[in-house]
């Protein structure tokens, strides 16, 4: 089994699709509307912006913490740039490696998660 999609509310899909943009150096790779549906590839798996979907808590792998809130200069940062985890081994993350999150609000007031990985 794999994930294919993961959806995210959003009201105003141009200001999404220039938020995403944005953050991930990539265009949308397909929208609809109507009905209101805007994707991105992530990998190989559909990131939907989406007029009628819930709210979702979303963790997106960057390079770079700090480099990728100020891609987005002026969003609302919930929660600065921190460690949270040491890996020691190879279960959640590359052994060696501190993991960065923070949280910031997308274009559409959703909170997002910023995840790295940076050797110890």
């Amino acid at each position: 089994m794999r994930l294919v999609q993961i959806a995210q509310h959003a009201d105003d899909l141009d200001r999404a699709a220039a938020f995403y943009s944005a953050l991930l150096g990539a265009e949308p790779t397909a929208a609809f509307d109507p009905p209101g549906l805007l994707f991105f590839d992530l990998d190989g798996v559909r990131l939907l912006l989406d007029r009628n979907a819930p709210s979702s808590l979303v963790y997106l792998r960057v390079d770079d913490v700090p480099q990728a809130l100020e891609r987005l200069a002026g969003v609302e940062v919930v929660s600065e740039p921190h460690v949270i985890f040491h890996h020691d081994d190879d279960r959640l993350g590359p052994a060696g490696h501190d993991e960065w999150h923070a949280f910031a609000k997308d274009s559409e007031g959703n909170t997002l998660g910023l995840v790295a990985f940076r050797p110890s």
